[in-house]
């Protein structure tokens, strides 16, 4: 080695040990992780922006682009966090999400739709607000928040209904049970006879729609900015008002202000997600959980009955699943069985987002959540637009086969063409690849590597206070 590489070898090892102390401060708390992340992911989509958005609507539609990147992060991580209960706490592999998340949806549906729609529902906010002695506006939203308790409670309870017979049998058959109740759930919404239909004891009119879909409860943030959520026509409150002139002057749409509106939301409940899961895994049921994933047998001899155990960690993490899909599809306002929220794919895409993570690390469930929406599904259509608005591209051959064939005349430009049309499709090609990569090199994901103490007290803490709580010194 020359004495040049020697320097730069010695100047790069300098500066690496310099910079060691400042990045594992800056990585020293999980949010601080969280946050740089995301900060990089704005600042390439802001670049994407920049590239492919006039100048002229350059706010707005940098705006839109950060709020949707925001929002699916937001989902994900959600979904991701749930899942994480079930594959990275206690071993459990539910491939059914998608499932679950139907069930939350189509209840609120069900429930909220007014007795007169069609397909008609229940009509339960309209019931609230007629019955309770309060100002119908608070009485209608306290309708709406029971129907997505109960939303959550029937995925709970389907959840138990796959999990109490499956969970007496090994892994991989929970595993077929719900990706195959997944699709009996999504089946059976399509189904015209669910279309409408009238229960035979009750003689109420309830209905999915079928193929039709299904509306939603109007997304609720927009009474924070229209009297009348859903009519725009009735006029603004004061902070619509306030607001909607003052962005709309540096050319942001209103529409954008009520999804990042909606968005922001959807970042507490992750938060809440987060704070329950690290709740949960500090307590003594946590304790449970883990070393049920490391070895079942094990705690079953110290007297723990691990399979109401396991039915209970199901319950919740489905509960989190029907929630995550309730706040998914809340934001449109309607829905139907034919949307890629319930298809097979999306627990595909979440268990994806988990492996990115790492199992077991709510930290690594959130950052795999954001990386996956931001550079694997939303990433590569920026990417593919971008190509196409600087290369002068031929048009795209119809088949593989013959873009292949043009690399043989040394042409790649059919190829890239061919992949810029078809970078939906690829999209699944470069999330295999990744898979392949990380099950090569990191298996455990990006944060899967961290352990957790088992304890819920830091056991190095010699206070009395710690030694009331079981941290106490050596006797």
């Amino acid at each position: 080695m020359s004495d040049r590489q020697l320097d730069v070898r010695e100047a790069v090892d300098t500066v690496v040990e310099r910079l060691g102390p400042v990045v594992e401060r800056i990585f020293a708390r999980d949010i601080s992780m969280i946050l740089v992340a995301m900060l990089g992911i704005y600042v390439l989509f802001t670049i994407f922006g920049f590239l492919l958005i006039p100048s002229d609507a350059l706010v707005g539609g940098l705006a839109n682009t950060l709020q949707r990147v925001t929002f699916l992060t937001a989902v994900y991580a959600m979904l991701v966090l749930a899942l994480n209960l079930h594959w990275g706490y206690t071993g459990l592999f539910n491939i059914g999400v998608a499932g679950f998340m139907a069930v939350g949806v189509y209840t609120v549906a069900v429930l909220t739709n007014p007795t007169t729609a069609s397909p008609p529902g229940l009509g339960v906010p309209m019931a609230f607000a007629a019955t309770l002695p309060i100002d119908p506006g608070v009485a209608h939203f306290l309708g709406l928040l029971f129907s997505v308790l109960v939303g959550m409670l029937a995925a709970a309870v389907v959840g138990a209904i796959a999990a109490v017979p499956a969970l007496r049998l090994r892994a991989d058959y929970l595993a077929i049970v719900t990706v195959a109740l997944s699709e009996i759930i999504r089946l059976s919404l399509l189904s015209t006879t669910l279309q409408e239909f009238t229960l035979p004891v009750a003689g109420v009119e309830l209905g999915t729609g079928a193929g039709r879909g299904i509306n939603l409860p109007t997304n609720p943030v927009r009474a924070i900015y229209y009297n009348d959520p859903t009519n725009t026509a009735a006029g603004l409150t004061p902070v619509g008002e306030a607001i909607f002139p003052a962005v709309d002057a540096v050319g942001i749409n209103s529409t954008v202000v009520v999804g990042w509106t909606y968005t922001l939301f959807l970042i507490l409940v992750v938060a809440g997600f987060y704070w329950l899961l690290v709740r949960i895994g500090n307590s003594p049921f946590g304790r449970i959980l883990k070393a049920i994933r490391e070895d079942e047998e094990v705690a079953q001899s110290l007297g723990k009955d691990t399979r109401v155990v396991k039915v209970k960690v199901f319950m919740v993490g489905c509960a989190l699943m029907g929630l995550a899909g309730i706040l998914w599809e809340g934001s449109k306002g309607f829905t139907d069985p034919t949307s890629t929220t319930f298809l097979p794919l999306q627990t595909f895409y979440v268990f994806i987002a988990l492996i990115i993570g790492g199992a077991g690390s709510n930290t690594g469930s959130v950052l795999g959540g954001a990386l996956f929406a931001s550079l694997l599904f939303e990433g590569p259509t920026f990417v593919a637009r971008i190509f196409s608005e600087y290369l002068e591209l031929d048009t795209a051959p119809r088949t593989f086969a013959e873009a292949f064939g043009e690399l043989f005349a040394l042409d790649p430009t059919p190829m890239l063409a061919y992949g810029l049309e078809n970078i939906s499709a690829l999209r699944f090609v470069l999330l295999g690849l990744l898979l392949i990569v990380l099950m090569q090199y990191r298996p455990e994901g990006l944060l899967g590597h961290r352990t957790e103490e088992a304890a819920a007290v830091d056991l190095r803490d010699r206070s009395p206070a710690a030694a009331a709580d079981g941290g106490g010194g050596d006797e």
